[in-house]
């Protein structure tokens, strides 16, 4: 299961950003800030570091932006609490008349940071800085601000909310300063970089620090959980500001941060440029950006997960469920397999399935390597096109939690005595028919409803709860506690930790839960 950190994962301005250079065809005249590579010579010394960043930020300073929005906020009003009685009207008209409520609007802000990418004004920064704060928001007006002062309107050419990039456009009768991308894919631990943004307000502000790691997952999920990491201090207001090499390069977006307080302690995260690059090209063309899509539910194979598997910690990834007649189903991919390689790549905690498939074209045939009850095999699977956020999270909406009557829980019946007891916390009883019609099951399903579950054991403390029901164990089926007891034997018998159960809760789709033995 995935580790949760007390620390929060807390946004530079509210979460994350991306970027693009695009030079060729840009008006002449245009200031480019870091291009002249004879200037570059005498700014970075080719051995080691600068002696001072002053020079490089001098050039690159002029295309890094302040933005600022002004955002129209629908809220609900407060309900009047004379209403319907003699007293309605002395204290106004609060939330109209009759006790209805009805919705009010207040002004609010955003601030954050951005870049040029071209002469003629095409600006990077999140799509949180420029994104509506709740729902019936709606943007009144952008201000993208240079370094002397001077501001402008900007127009949104297009947003992205999945990858956290948006594209404005400003206009002048001159041309613009602006800077290009280089390789992030050549980064390395322990490379100099600077960020330069609007932390807390305070425009311009340039900090150095270096790169701490790259493709860092942070364990939050999704198809653009990878990041450099660096140690370059990144605060609130930071969010779309770049993260620069020393040859003025924007290698990264600067995000988001670890902290336990919202300051920064030194775990900053920036999106890498080789991911944001051709998302922020489509939205400055206006192209739709399609991902791919597996319909499957996973997590990686480390911890528990990895022992009860028998398996390397941190190399593919467990599936959890299959969404009926997406890609995944139709390719023969089932719950409880483990896809170790998609299109080629290893699946790993630096390159997750999700990034793979994600960055694979819709409707592309793909291999799929597959690691199942101790066999390797290899299906293949057309990618889907991802849904919306939104559909996503109505898809994964469940309700109710199936539960067992109080009196259940400790009446004689109860199988598997002590030896499940001390090994895995579990008190168990197989399915019966009235079991079957209080859980919400068909009566002909098998396997053992948990009676009770001791909080301090590793599978209370997973969450497995009273009524929940083991089908399988180690993928073999459980219908009796002796059956669940032979498993555990011969799992502590090979000197292994954990048990792969296989849970089925009321209303909930079936789940894998690696229990520790005690």
């Amino acid at each position: 299961m995935r580790v949760r950190y007390s620390y929060g994962l807390t946004s530079a301005l509210l979460l994350g950003g991306a970027a693009i250079s695009l030079i060729t065809g840009d008006p002449a005249g245009a200031q480019v800030a870091q291009n002249d590579d004879s200037a570059m010579a005498r700014v970075v010394p080719r051995a080691g570091a600068p002696e001072s960043f002053a020079d490089l930020t001098a050039q690159l300073q002029p295309a890094v932006v302040n933005i600022s929005t002004r955002q129209r906020i629908q809220v609900q009003a407060q309900q009047n609490p004379f209403a319907g009685t003699p007293f309605e009207g002395l204290f106004g008209n609060r939330g109209g008349g009759g006790g209805g409520t009805q919705p009010q609007t207040r002004q609010a802000q955003s601030l954050g940071s951005g870049f040029i990418i071209s002469a003629d004004g095409y600006v990077v920064t999140n799509n949180h800085v420029i994104a509506p704060q709740g729902r019936g928001g709606e943007v009144e007006e952008i201000t993208v601000t240079m370094t002397d002062g001077t501001e402008y309107p900007a127009k949104l050419i297009g947003n992205d909310s999945a990858s956290d990039l948006a594209v404005l456009k400003i206009e002048r009768g001159e041309a613009f300063p602006f800077v290009k991308f280089g390789d992030s894919s050549s980064a390395r631990v322990g490379d100099w970089v600077i960020a330069i943004g609007n932390p807390f307000a305070l425009g311009g502000t340039v900090t150095s620090g270096i790169v701490s790691a790259v493709y860092r997952n942070t364990g939050s999920g999704g198809a653009y959980d990878r990041y450099l990491q660096t140690d370059a201090s990144i605060n609130r207001g930071n969010s779309g500001g770049p993260l620069f090499d020393m040859q003025g390069n924007v290698i990264g977006i600067n995000n988001a941060i670890f902290s336990p307080s919202g300051g920064s302690v030194g775990i900053g995260f920036a999106i890498p440029a080789e991911v944001a690059a051709p998302i922020v090209q489509k939205l400055r063309e206006g192209q739709e950006i399609a991902r791919g899509y597996l319909g499957i539910s996973i997590q990686p194979v480390a911890g528990d997960l990895a022992d009860s598997l028998d398996l390397p910690q941190n190399r593919g990834e467990f599936v959890q469920s299959v969404e009926p007649g997406q890609a995944a189903d139709k390719a023969g991919i089932k719950p409880g397999d483990v896809v170790t390689k998609v299109n080629g790549k290893d699946v790993t905690s630096d390159q997750t399935l999700s990034f793979i498939v994600a960055n694979v074209e819709p409707g592309t045939r793909i291999p799929v390597e597959l690691y199942r009850e101790g066999e390797r095999r290899t299906v293949t699977a057309t990618v889907g096109k991802r849904p919306t956020d939104e559909e996503l999270a109505q898809s994964q909406l469940f309700n109710g939690e199936g539960a067992v009557p109080d009196e259940d829980r400790t009446r004689p019946g109860a199988q598997g005595g002590e030896s499940l007891a001390q090994n895995l916390g579990l008190q168990v009883t197989p399915m019966t028919q009235r079991y079957a019609q209080q859980l919400g099951v068909s009566a002909d399903m098998g396997g053992l409803v948990i009676l009770g579950v001791d909080a301090s054991s590793d599978a209370g403390q997973k969450g497995l709860q009273p009524g929940d029901i083991v089908v399988t164990a180690n993928y073999r089926p459980v219908n009796a506690a002796t059956d669940l007891e032979r498993i555990v034997s011969a799992v502590k018998e090979r000197e292994g930790e954990s048990v792969l159960l296989r849970i089925q809760r009321r209303g909930r789709q079936l789940a894998y839960f690696p229990v520790r033995l005690r």
